[in-house]
């Protein structure tokens, strides 16, 4: 039997009532769920048989009832010994029939009893009862607190249960009897039945508000809890219900905007992948990103670092190559005008092509200019791309100190990135560029890994077909690419790197090609850059001899080019100031613009005297000639060496001292005075730093100058190594050497034997003039140098 505690009728109507209409047999009715209290009016819903025939029975009498409450509420037939002893006396207000057949009945409490004996079980209880009278309430300021109490504890309760409506406490204010106040609580108190039946069994007033108030006191405490955890747990739904809403509302914007951006991008990128060539492995990955991408919430960390890696896979060529162009001639013709002379260059690259026609494919070489900077190495590679029809990517690797440069970085790190060698490929879109790595000798490495190591692979044809980036997570077909490399300085570059590398090359410019690449190249491109492409004025071969002999000391055109732009800003300020310009530049007009000449081949007229001799260098700028000074004074045997000598120049200097005093009589020297001289080797300039064999031959020229007295021969300059025998060894860098010399305005050179083959292949034009001597010994370098 469901219950629902509702609002009295009258709360005086129990002091009213009077207990001598109450027969001393009265119908009992056992309730299930619930006890009522006196005074308070109760909803029943009866279902059992003998419940309403005895229900029927009483509302056609006097509608009187005694309810009892089971002490077991699961048992469905109670017996005698099942029912409580002390329960209500009730009046049924109200009798109402249900579809089901069962009735629903109104009663309200009237009094305790207390079951004497059952007089019957069948068709229903009925027993004699004791009516058990009410105690007056008491006026002590006591209970009247405890009155109070209770009232201030209900009405507490009531705003913290959502279930039972605030009106609740407004009535509960209200109730002026306090017995009736305490059966109204006791009804309505969220406490199982023995509780309940507990207060009712308790004849004393003050005792019941006691044992009600700490009941009430639980409840309150439970109310607390159950309110805190209910509202703790709503503000997470509501979060959830508000975010979950505002996320319905922003879907259905979008679709009426034409769908969501970010469904729109990832069924596109889709797309683009339907018509994409590439590896089985790479369109795996990409189906399983664009998957797991289709379930990400764009918000999430992860959906930026999957989308860019899908983008990436999508940007890159994969099987997508240029088509090369076999038509040699016209490559040959391209690399002519776009580059003076390079024939050993040009020859490979058409070598290359060559084959490319006749088999169709090759692996490409991975070659290396290398050669002083200036001379055009970089601006090659872009030439050959020209030439060959392939699409062009340069990547500096001067500086670069990290293997993730090379490599790429795992994509799980925060601004992770492929590798610059990827990204170039991303960049050209094409898998078969001309790939330039300039400056591969000025790669650095330091604790975060070595990118010259990484490179290994990138540049060995037999591994690069499966190059490994990082931020890819897949191989990438590299084997295509022809890569160039550009260097100044072998000695920098690892060996195992230098091992993969075909080295060729490139050595600095004679005055003449000097000539033809300004009048070809440099000239023209300066005119345009100043304004003065309409401009009416010549620069003469001879003009520009004179710069480059008088304003320039360099194997490449860098300075030539900066010489002759000074010259085209002056030009262009003749123009806007007078609205003309010479005709012809004269050497007067150059001096007046570029100032006086800074180099001077009048240097080696003045230098001639003992103990002075001109030597070649080689510098990673080209070659250079320099002077070596030697001097004696008196004193003890010693050999001083100044002007920032490197070891091996200081042993060379040793060896010639040491060869000169073994063979003091031959070149009529008493040996004695090596021991009364002090010899002082200098070599200007002091702060730039030397190093190197190649100035035996002429340290030797100039102690023996010092010691015999006899001068050096005027502008001649010489290069080799020299050993305690006397014999002369063949030297590096012949032809910047020689052009060096030729620059200087040397006319003889003393050079190896060994040596006559580098310098056979400099053009003929380019060394008119320059008398060579080849040599063997010492002794023939003395008779040529050494004036009588």
């Amino acid at each position: 039997m469901d219950f629902l505690p509702i609002i009295p009728l009258n709360e005086h109507d129990v002091e009213n009532f009077d207990t001598a209409t109450i027969p001393s047999e009265l119908t009992l009715l056992p309730l299930r769920n619930t006890v009522l209290f006196p005074g308070v009016v109760l909803p029943i819903t009866v279902g059992r048989d003998k419940s309403i025939k005895a229900v029927n029975d009483a509302y056609k009498g006097d509608k009187l009832i005694g309810v009892i409450a089971q002490k077991d509420s699961n048992i469905e037939d109670p017996a005698v010994e099942d029912l409580e002893r002390i329960g209500t006396v009730a009046r049924i207000v109200k009798q109402i029939k249900m579809p089901d057949g069962g009735i629903t009945i109104i009663i309200q409490g009237k009094t305790r009893f207390e079951v004497d004996a059952v007089t019957t079980e069948e068709p229903y209880f009925k027993a004699t009862i004791k009516i058990l009278e009410e105690e007056e309430a008491s006026t002590e300021p006591d209970f009247v607190a405890y009155v109070s109490n209770i009232k201030d504890l209900a009405t507490e309760i009531i705003q913290l249960s959502p279930n039972i409506p605030s009106e609740a406490s407004v009535i509960l204010k209200n109730i002026e009897s306090p017995s009736f106040l305490i059966h109204f609580v006791s009804s309505n108190l969220n406490s199982d039945v023995k509780e309940k039946q507990r207060l009712l069994s308790i004849n004393s007033i003050a005792e019941r508000a006691d044992i009600l108030m700490q009941l009430l006191q639980k409840e309150l405490q439970f109310a607390e809890l159950k309110n805190k955890v209910t509202n703790k747990t709503k503000a997470e739904l509501d979060k959830q219900q508000r975010e979950y809403f505002l996320q319905q509302q922003l879907k259905s914007i979008k679709e009426e905007l034409g769908g969501d951006a970010n469904e729109r991008e990832v069924k596109e990128m889709q797309k683009k992948a339907e018509t994409k060539k590439w590896p089985a492995a790479a369109k795996e990955m990409f189906k399983k990103g664009a998957e797991k991408l289709e379930r990400m919430h764009p918000s999430t960390p992860d959906y930026s670092i999957v989308y860019n890696h899908l983008d990436l896979m999508l940007d890159l060529p994969w099987d997508d190559y240029t088509e090369d162009k076999y038509d040699l001639k016209k490559a040959k013709a391209i690399l002519d005008a776009d580059h003076y002379g390079m024939h050993k260059i040009k020859e490979r690259i058409l070598e290359y092509l060559a084959v490319l026609k006749l088999k169709g494919d090759m692996k490409s070489p991975i070659l290396c200019f290398y050669g002083p900077p200036g001379i055009g190495k970089t601006s090659l590679g872009k030439s050959i791309a020209n030439a060959i029809g392939r699409k062009y990517v340069r990547l500096s690797l001067g500086g670069i100190h990290d293997e993730s440069e090379v490599r790429g970085h795992r994509k799980t790190y925060i601004g992770a990135m492929p590798g610059r060698i990827v990204q170039s490929i991303r960049k050209v879109r094409s898998s078969n560029p001309v790939m330039i790595l300039d400056e591969i000798d000025k790669v650095g490495s330091d604790l975060r890994g070595d990118p010259s190591s990484a490179l290994l692979e990138v540049l060995d044809p037999e591994q690069n077909n499966s190059f490994y980036d990082n931020y890819l997570e897949l191989e990438y077909d590299l084997s295509k690419v022809l890569f160039i490399a550009t260097a100044n300085n072998l000695q920098t570059i690892q060996p195992a790197l230098r091992d993969r590398l075909e080295i060729i090359e490139l050595s600095g410019y004679a005055i003449e090609e000097k000539i033809e690449i300004a009048k070809r190249h440099l000239i023209p491109k300066q005119r345009e850059a100043h304004g003065l492409k309409d401009a009416k004025f010549k620069i003469s071969d001879k003009i520009l001899e004179k710069i480059i002999e008088e304003y320039t000391r360099e194997s490449g055109v860098r300075e030539l080019d900066r010489q002759l732009a000074s010259v085209m800003r002056n030009q262009a300020m003749q123009l806007a100031m007078k609205g003309t310009v010479k005709a012809n530049l004269t050497p007067a007009d150059i001096e007046r613009i570029l100032g006086r000449a800074r180099y001077s081949n009048e240097l080696y007229k003045t230098a001639n005297m003992a103990g002075v001799a001109v030597g070649l260098a080689y510098t990673y700028v080209g070659g250079d000639i320099l002077f070596i000074e030697t001097t004696l004074s008196d004193g003890k045997a010693d050999l001083r060496l100044t002007g920032n000598l490197g070891n091996v120049m200081k042993e060379s200097a040793s060896t010639a001292l040491s060869y000169l005093q073994a063979n003091a009589r031959r070149f009529g020297l008493e040996p004695s005075i090596f021991e009364k001289k002090t010899a002082h080797v200098h070599v200007p300039e002091g702060a730039v730093p030397k190093d190197g064999p190649s100035a035996g031959v002429t340290m030797l020229t100039a102690l023996t100058s010092a010691y015999t007295g006899r001068k050096v021969r005027p502008y001649l300059g010489m290069t080799g190594e020299i050993t305690l025998r006397g014999q002369v060894l063949p030297v590096g860098g012949i032809k910047e050497k020689v052009l060096a010399a030729k620059r200087a305005g040397l006319k003889e050179l003393i050079l190896c034997w060994q040596n006559e083959k580098d310098v056979q292949e400099i053009n003929p034009d380019y060394i008119k003039g320059v008398k060579f001597h080849f040599v063997k010994t010492m002794n023939q370098v003395l008779e040529l140098a050494l004036q009588d």
